[in-house]
């Protein structure tokens, strides 16, 4: 029967993967073990969504005991599935969950302290927080287009390593997580890319913060994930055996599977249950005392029966069995597989890496190319991605904008697993959220292109790239009015500032051909922080001419041209970025005409050069009067300039014409930098 024509499945028994000996207590009390905890460590918080885990309980209870792969002795070992609750704002299914099955760093007091300063149970999970959550989630939809990146990681390891990368993704998400628009980006690339072993679980509640689901939506979501290519079944979701029989037929499916779980809201509470009441704010003592009525839980707050605990941590003792078969298949492996292998898990970066950028970099001090940084970044990816097996390039349907595909890269398709580019279509977002996953997953350092202006489509993904600590390179071309013809809807004016402004951001910015190597090599270097590439899609002159081993643009901030004048007062300091940097150095040039003494600053990365001693940023800043020259929002450039400082650059949006009418039309020209020096 074609799954179209089927509403609700029921269960088979034929079908299901109950373990060979099932507990002794029932899936009922263990469920109602979660719910317990969940309203309990709402209620002593006086904060918190109770509603979510109480109605997912049973899905979760089915999923944690018969199908899904982990060890709490192992956290992290790379067979494990992954699990993601996407509907973050339900976190206390997901610490009860660890509790219960007996992760380590998940105690009973680390549930009582929920949402309280330094827990590791925050309001909503975090990733590094405790063994177990796989990624930071509560802006709704991104668990589910992480879940795409990490499903997309296994379905490449595989194609790279065989069985040792052989695992399912599983999501939890919600009516909210389906609402976001990230949703059908991420829904949509993974039916395109044939991720047959991502299993989303959609709590099918039909409740929102501001009630009824019926009053902001009225699609339907089975159609919508069958016409993007998904394998879609319906079941009830307190129905622990058809749960468990339609997992285990999306284990089985060809394609990525989605199954609606119909649940009630804040199951069991008696006045509250199916209502927007218990989504967010605790359930009241009152309540909770007849939840636990209606429940049959005739325990007290906090209160976890021997025979219930034991039942769950039995199902965690359990992984050790798919750890050791994992085991088994990895050592039985190729010596120089698992040697590539332990490599990419360690996070570390092929021995001997650095080594053509230092190449390339003589070679540009011979060749001194007059090139847009877009094409200057497409040269070094032509070294690295040689080198770093594990670097997957992309873009937002602007490869050949961007430059991010080189020509020895294959791209990733539903049939082909094992290239390196991949193919994002008009998909900002999901983009940005998809290589979050990639990264999670622990083993790629993903990459991927738009234009820069379109980082306000991508800047959610951007933000839990930073929040997370993860190695993601975003490459953001045509960063300023230079593109030209396009106009003011693509031109970045606020756009740099707004990003400056995110912590744990590297942006940078290079003004030329050393720079953009220099930069690649320290957006690979830095582990634990991800980087904006800010390039021109505009020729560039080539400023580092002479060969320095060092990596300049390391420090943030450097003096790239020195004053000739040895004995001038004052000397001012001409502080640029990009592609205004050779407009600093032109500027420089005429001041000197004019007996002016001036030094020039290349300061492609603010927050490296902020995190320079003091010493050093004040001898580059210099003592003398400053000017900083960008084609972008002042906003910022204050605490550089200081009280007299002057700033060229924009105060409006852009216009549309061609690049070098605009700089003469807005005034970022050097004759403007030395007509700003004669008012000083």
């Amino acid at each position: 029967m074609p799954v179209a024509n089927i509403k609700y499945f029921m269960a088979t028994p034929n079908t299901m993967t109950r373990p060979a000996s099932e507990p002794a207590v029932s899936y009922k009390d263990m469920a109602n073990a979660i719910r317990a905890l969940a309203m309990d460590a709402v209620e002593k918080a006086a904060s918190g969504h109770p509603g979510m885990p109480m109605g997912m309980a049973d899905v979760a209870t089915v999923l944690f005991a018969e199908h899904l792969r982990f060890d709490p002795a192992h956290p992290r070992w790379p067979g494990r599935d992954r699990f993601i609750l996407s509907a973050g704002h339900g976190s206390m299914l997901q610490y009860a969950l660890l509790y219960l099955t007996g992760y380590a760093d998940m105690t009973l007091d680390d549930i009582k302290s929920f949402r309280t300063l330094g827990a590791k149970t925050a309001g909503h999970p975090e990733y590094g927080h405790a063994a177990g959550i796989e990624t930071t989630t509560g802006p709704l939809g991104q668990g589910l287009a992480n879940a795409v990146g990490m499903a997309l990681a296994e379905r490449m390891l595989h194609a790279r390593f065989g069985d040792i990368a052989d695992h399912h993704t599983y999501v939890i998400a919600g009516d909210g997580c389906l609402m976001e628009g990230i949703s059908q980006e991420a829904i949509s690339l993974a039916g395109h890319l044939n991720l047959s072993r991502l299993i989303v679980l959609w709590d099918d509640n039909h409740i929102s913060i501001d009630g009824p689901t019926s009053l902001a939506t009225s699609e339907d979501q089975q159609k919508r994930f069958e016409a993007s290519g998904w394998f879609v079944q319906a079941v009830d979701g307190h129905d622990t055996k058809a749960v468990s029989a339609a997992l285990a037929r999306a284990r089985q499916s060809d394609k990525p599977a989605m199954i609606a779980c119909r649940t009630k809201i804040g199951y069991g509470a008696p006045t509250k249950e199916s209502s927007e009441k218990c989504h967010g704010s605790p359930l009241g003592k009152s309540e909770i005392e007849g939840a636990r009525k209606n429940l049959g839980w005739g325990h007290g707050e906090f209160d976890i029966p021997d025979a219930i605990l034991s039942a769950w941590r039995d199902i965690g003792k359990n992984g050790a069995k798919h750890f050791g078969e994992w085991t088994q298949r990895y050592d039985a492996a190729a010596a120089n597989k698992r040697a590539e292998f332990e490599r990419l898990q360690r996070r570390e970066l092929p021995e001997g890496w650095m080594q053509p950028i230092a190449e390339l970099k003589k070679k540009l001090s011979e060749t001194a190319p007059s090139e847009a940084t877009r094409k200057s970044s497409e040269n070094v990816l032509n070294v690295l991605t040689k080198i770093i097996p594990e670097m997957v390039g992309g873009s937002a349907d602007l490869t050949g904008s961007n430059n991010t595909k080189t020509s020895h890269q294959s791209p990733v398709t539903s049939h082909q697993y094992g290239g390196s580019y991949i193919y994002y279509g008009v998909r900002e977002h999901a983009m940005g959220a998809v290589m979050n996953g990639l990264a999670l997953h622990g083993e790629f350092i993903p990459y991927g292109g738009t234009f820069l202006v379109f980082t306000d489509y991508a800047r959610p993904a951007i933000r839990l790239s930073a929040l997370m600590g993860q190695r993601v390179i975003y490459v953001m071309t045509h960063d300023s009015i230079g593109l030209g013809e396009d106009g003011p809807t693509h031109q970045p004016i606020e756009h740099l500032a707004s990003l400056r402004a995110m912590p744990n951001l590297n942006v940078m910015r290079p003004c030329d051909a050393t720079e953009t190597a220099e930069c690649w090599a320290l957006a690979l270097s830095l582990a634990d922080t991800p980087t904006i590439l800010s390039l021109t899609r505009q020729n560039l002159p080539a400023l580092r001419k002479a060969y320095v081993e060092e990596n300049l643009c390391a420090r943030g901030g450097y003096v790239i041209r020195e004053s000739e004048f040895t004995d001038s007062s004052p000397v001012y300091t001409l502080i640029a970025t990009g592609s205004e940097v050779s407009i600093a150095v032109e500027a420089q040039r005429l001041l000197a005409e004019k007996d002016f003494a001036a030094r020039v600053v290349s300061m492609p990365c603010w927050e490296l050069f902020d995190a320079q001693p003091e010493a050093y940023r004040k001898q580059v800043l210099g003592n003398g009067p400053r000017i900083a020259i960008e084609a972008a929002s002042s906003f910022g450039w204050e605490k550089y300039l200081g009280e007299k400082g002057i700033f060229i650059g924009m105060s409006s949006f852009g216009a549309s014409a061609p690049a070098p009418d605009l700089y003469k039309h807005f005034g970022i020209t050097a004759e403007a930098v030395v007509d700003a020096v004669l008012k000083l």
